[in-house]
C-alpha cells in the first residue's frame, strides 16, 4: 500500500487545509471589518464637532448672519 497525496483519508490535505485555509480568510476579513468599524466611529464623532467649529468660524468671518447661524446649528444638533 502506496501513502501519498490520496491516503485513503480523501484527498490528504485537501479538505482540511481549504477550511483551514477559509478559517484564516474569515478571521482577516473579520478584523478589518472591526478596525474599520472602529476608525468610522471616531472619525464621525470629529466630523459633528468639526461641521459646528466650522459654522462658528463662519459666522466669526462674517460669512453668515445671525439667523443663517442659528438656523444651521439647529439643523446639525
Amino acid at each position: 500500500m502506496q501513502y501519498g497525496m490520496m491516503d485513503g483519508y480523501g484527498m490528504g490535505y485537501g479538505i482540511w487545509g481549504i477550511l483551514g485555509l477559509i478559517f484564516w480568510i474569515l478571521v482577516i476579513i473579520g478584523l478589518v471589518l472591526l478596525i474599520k468599524y472602529l476608525w468610522e466611529g471616531v472619525g464621525t464623532k470629529r466630523e459633528q464637532e468639526s461641521a459646528l467649529e466650522i459654522l462658528k468660524r463662519r459666522y466669526a468671518r462674517g460669512d453668515i448672519s445671525k439667523e443663517e447661524f442659528e438656523e444651521k446649528k439647529k439643523d446639525l444638533l
